[in-house]
């Protein structure tokens, strides 16, 4: 059997490798960046060496807000991936890639030009993630409710935008999905906006304030108690941490200052704060009065750091509460229970009981635990609500389609080269029912 190519080309990162196998062989960024020190465009792996120096890098990407809008600057990425990363002959492969789902037939339409007529694939599956999603999960837990039950509701947090996507019998019900477009970016740009208001210019720095995104933002569980701790000067501010902005000759990536400081915020909810409101409110109260002047921290005002306190969770907290910062969206809590409402009443249980939570944004600390407690209240009481986040939120869709090209008859779900030289790109797309 020929090689099977296994693509999730998401808007923020592309995971490629070869059927079969259970990770990827790499993942890269799906963008091309050129440091404001060079004149070379660098390509996706390039971005990742430690010794580039990517400050204030021009950035362009082929997606934006979940739509593929530069074919060109999709295939140079693609071509520099199968030629130089994972070293495949594209006429004798077949090739699996993951779609946004509501795909444009225009864009449907560029891509299939690429993959058959720019680098002469033999064969074409196109995917959906959240159907790649349950694939893996029911195959992990064969005798879990995802399983037994082929249904779960995939709750995909990624680059672009957030989709919660119903799926019966490994298809997605179209009918159900509901998209909140919010993702990854938006939250980078809101934490840029933050930071370059309060301190230091960070507008141009993407790949920075991502790492910041990463590292140092968390999920709170409750946001009015964390907002006033957030205030306190001094040693007592269990959120306040520094993140120290490359230099150029010393160090050419940011880093976090203290890592033991960014893990303060973790005593709160193990011993710290009383459960009760009145009792919070009086420990609050006494923790300000007992505040020292002297216990401030010292932080260096030039551009070398910056320190962020409530902005570490202010930014996941676009998810739950876009209405907050004016965006007209519901929160994603809303966003579930309006998909599950969506489908048959008879699968409403099921879907409750079988939330599975992949993309790369459901990594901040805390997520699961945060949905689960705005959730419980608009769901009916007799239906248990279970949330699944997946060992490895941003490899699980490819995982589900190297799953799906390993199966014997993957072969006979592909359309082939000269199907669509016979029968154009729209006929060929019918098969996937997309």
């Amino acid at each position: 059997m020929s090689n099977v190519v296994v693509v999730d080309n998401g808007g923020g990162l592309i995971k490629a490798g070869i059927g079969g196998e259970r990770d990827p062989a790499c993942v890269v960024p799906n963008c091309t960046a050129r440091p404001s020190s060079s004149k070379k465009w660098l390509l996706a792996d390039q971005l990742l060496s430690p010794s580039e120096d990517l400050t204030s890098a021009t950035l362009r990407r082929p997606f934006d807000r979940g739509h593929l809008i530069n074919p060109d600057l999709q295939s140079s990425l693609w071509a520099h991936l199968f030629t130089n990363l994972l070293k495949i002959n594209p006429a004798t492969s077949s090739l699996l890639l993951t779609e946004p789902l509501f795909t444009l037939p225009s864009i449907q339409r560029a891509v299939d030009e690429i993959i058959f007529e720019d680098f002469n694939f033999r064969a074409l599956f196109v995917a959906d993630s959240p159907s790649l999603v349950h694939l893996y999960e029911a195959s992990r837990r064969p005798y879990g409710l995802v399983s037994k039950a082929q249904c779960s509701l995939v709750v995909d947090c990624g680059f672009s935008f957030t989709h919660a996507a119903p799926v019966l019998q490994n298809f997605t019900l179209n009918y159900g999905v509901k998209r909140l477009d919010l993702g990854g970016k938006a939250l980078t740009n809101y934490l840029k906006e933050l930071v370059s208001y309060r301190s230091v210019n960070v507008m141009d720095e993407s790949f920075i304030m991502d790492d910041v995104k990463e590292k140092l933002c968390f999920v709170s569980l409750d946001v009015q108690r964390d907002l006033k701790i957030a205030r306190r000067p001094g040693k007592n501010n269990y959120f306040r941490c520094s993140y120290v902005l490359p230099d150029g000759i010393t160090h050419m990536k940011g880093f976090v200052k203290d890592l033991d400081e960014t893990k303060r915020y973790l005593a709160l909810d193990e011993n710290e704060a009383p459960s009760s409101p009145e009792g919070r409110k009086d420990y609050v109260e006494q923790q300000d009065s007992s505040d020292n002047p002297q216990h401030k921290r010292s932080t260096d005002l030039t551009n070398t750091e910056f320190s962020l306190t409530n902005e570490r969770f202010l930014v996941p907290e676009m998810i739950f509460r876009p209405a907050d910062l004016g965006m007209n969206q519901a929160g994603l809590a809303e966003c579930i229970v309006r998909a599950v409402n969506s489908c048959h009443p008879h699968l409403h249980p099921v879907l409750y009981e079988s939330i599975i939570l992949t993309g790369g944004t459901t990594l901040f600390p805390r997520f699961a635990q945060r949905l689960e407690k705005e959730l419980r209240p608009l769901v009916p009481n007799q239906y248990e609500v279970k949330i699944a986040t997946q060992e490895d939120p941003i490899l699980g869709v490819w995982r589900g389609g190297s799953l799906l090209a390993s199966s014997p008859d993957f072969e006979s779900l592909c359309v082939t080269k000269a199907e669509y030289e016979e029968l154009g790109s729209t006929r060929c797309h019918r098969r996937f029912f997309h």
